[in-house]
């Protein structure tokens, strides 16, 4: 004979079933439109569109730089990020893809990248064209072996630095998640140049003739060389597909009919905020993108490239970083005139860091790193539009760079001086480290929600996990069964404890296809945000629950004050 408790417990089991049944019934029947579909959370943005007639485009760099400096161009800020699945989560697709934090990535994948082979055939190098754009003194080559490259410099006064700036943020910004071209340092003597017959140069008086050897020099006189006389450069393997011309971090490409989410509204492109400061990429503007048609299985699409993300932590590419460059924008005109009445007495936190000399590395350090303060150059609007939950998911990815994979992937630069290896090194963990303390606490930090079928829930504190914040006294989570035809809630109840392990309030159905939604959130916590909750839902599968819903903040949220 039972006793009452389990009486009881079986009467509870009886009547969830049936209440279950209801709402999977409504589910399936009612006249409302589903939250959840079968495939959530997908994995893979859909692409499904042939793209074959997208046409090459150039986007007038001064026009794109001035309207992002004064008009701040894009949809309002203040909403969710469009491109996200229903677990809060970027999927892979022709912009982005997930690589560290959602699986291991090795040392030797890290150093890797996106390099396939060993860079440029030795021989004789075609040059075929000079350098049209940017500042860094460089050229186009064909290899001996037909390959096609672009070569680009050290300046005299800082031997390996833009160089190994280039290659080390090229191997951070792939594992990241972005697509990269192929870097790799290489070296090169003089007498293996020759020109390409089609070769042509325009010379400062405007008229278009053969191009010349001569016609190299003042990009060599520009370069450091080395005392054996050759010169070291990186070479980036011309990309696959047509060339297309850069993407806008606004609106989208007209022409492509895949490109439906807003640029500002991307997470990839919002989280540059986060990745941006930790490298201190602050040169983010169209001519540093670029877009290729790629055809994969009788489908043409369009493929985004992050493409010149050298320009990073304390070079750029004719000599150190200049002083306010990640501090303020461009133009700043409010600063200005203060420095201007003072005298030049007003002074502001770049004027007073102490950086470490060293010619290699420029510069970049982690000890005085704000990144709440850190500007772009010019504004970028995807990184105007970030918010809290966007900065969380990039500050994560960060985080899962432990100390030996900063180090090996800095290694790649082959510096010649290991103080400069070093100090580059130990000014990026620094700075992932401060990235942590700042937006892994700024949100409730929960993650990794599993629910297995004897209904109880576990997860992690990500801040917790990662050393920048102490647990909180305990967890209050609540239950509610969810209908997904209408979105009503049955509350359950609610439970309570001081691990990240928390067992139903009763038993949850087992007929598949219920919901589930679960809410937890923090006790007494060191940041008042943790009692916000988090939301999380569960669908019954044959064989137990899966995650398929999780909302950090809500879809609107106030905008935030621009940076000053």
């Amino acid at each position: 004979m039972k006793s009452s408790r389990q009486a009881r417990s079986g009467g509870n089991q009886v009547m969830l079933t049936l209440l279950a049944l209801v709402l999977v019934s409504s589910g399936a029947f009612g006249t409302g439109e589903r939250k959840f579909f079968n495939d959530d959370p997908i994995a893979v943005e859909p692409e499904s569109q042939d793209a074959s007639r997208v046409n090459p485009w150039k986007i007038d760099l001064l026009y794109d730089l001035m309207r992002n400096q004064f008009a701040r161009p894009g949809e309002p800020a203040g909403g969710r990020a469009q491109n996200i699945n229903t677990i809060d989560e970027v999927p892979d697709s022709s912009w982005f893809t997930n690589r560290i934090l959602v699986r291991p990535v090795s040392l030797e994948e890290a150093a890797r990248g996106a390099a396939t082979g060993k860079g440029p055939a030795r021989g004789t190098w075609t040059v075929t064209q000079t350098k049209k754009e940017g500042d860094a003194p460089g050229f186009t080559v064909r290899d001996s072996a037909g390959e096609t490259w672009f070569l680009q410099f050290d300046p005299k006064s800082n031997p390996e630095g833009a160089t190994a700036a280039a290659v080390i943020a090229n191997r951070i910004f792939w594992t990241l998640g972005y697509f990269q071209a192929e870097y790799y340092l290489s070296e090169f003597r003089p007498e293996q140049l020759q020109i390409s017959p089609e070769a042509t140069f325009t010379p400062p008086s405007g008229r278009k003739r053969p191009l010349k050897l001569k016609d190299l020099q003042p990009v060599l006189n520009r370069a450091a060389r080395k005392q054996d006389g050759s010169y070291g450069t990186f070479a980036s393997r011309l990309l696959p597909g047509k060339i297309l011309g850069g993407f806008r971090f606004y609106g989208t490409r007209p022409d492509d009919p895949n490109d439906v989410v807003p640029h500002e509204h991307r997470r990839e492109l919002r989280a540059l905020e986060v990745f941006g400061a930790w490298t201190n990429l602050v040169d983010m503007k169209a001519l540093n993108t670029m877009d290729t048609l790629i055809t994969e299985n009788g489908r043409s699409r369009v493929r985004h490239y992050l493409l010149d993300v050298g320009s990073t932590f304390g070079m750029g590419a004719n000599g150190p970083r200049e002083w306010t460059e990640g501090y303020e924008y461009l133009f700043e005109g409010d600063k200005l005139l203060k420095r201007l009445v003072s005298f030049g007495t007003y002074l502001q936190p770049w004027q007073t860091v102490p950086y470490q000399k060293n010619k290699a590395v420029g510069r970049f350090e982690g000890d005085r790193f704000d990144p709440d303060a850190w500007k772009t150059r010019i504004p970028a609007s995807a990184v105007l539009r970030a918010r809290d939950d966007d900065n969380f998911w990039a500050a994560r990815r960060v985080m899962a760079f432990s100390d030996e994979l900063i180090r090996a992937v800095v290694k790649t630069s082959q510096f010649s001086d290991p103080a400069a290896e070093k100090l580059l090194a130990d000014a990026l963990i620094k700075r992932r480290d401060r990235i942590g303390e700042v937006y892994l606490t700024r949100i409730n930090p929960l993650v990794n929600f599993s629910l297995d079928p004897s209904g109880v829930f576990t997860f992690e504190n990500a801040a917790v996990k990662s050393g920048v914040a102490k647990a909180p006294a305990s967890y209050t989570v609540s239950w509610s069964l969810f209908d997904n035809g209408t979105g009503a809630m049955h509350p359950l109840g609610e439970t309570n404890s001081s691990a990240e392990s928390v067992p139903a309030v009763s038993a949850l159905p087992a007929t598949p296809g219920s919901f589930v939604t679960v809410e937890v959130r923090a006790v007494d916590p060191p940041h008042p945000s943790w009692t916000k909750p988090v939301r999380t839902t569960f669908r019954r599968m044959e064989n137990g629950w899966k995650l398929i819903g999780l909302e950090r903040m809500e879809e609107r949220e106030p905008q935030m004050v621009e940076k000053r």
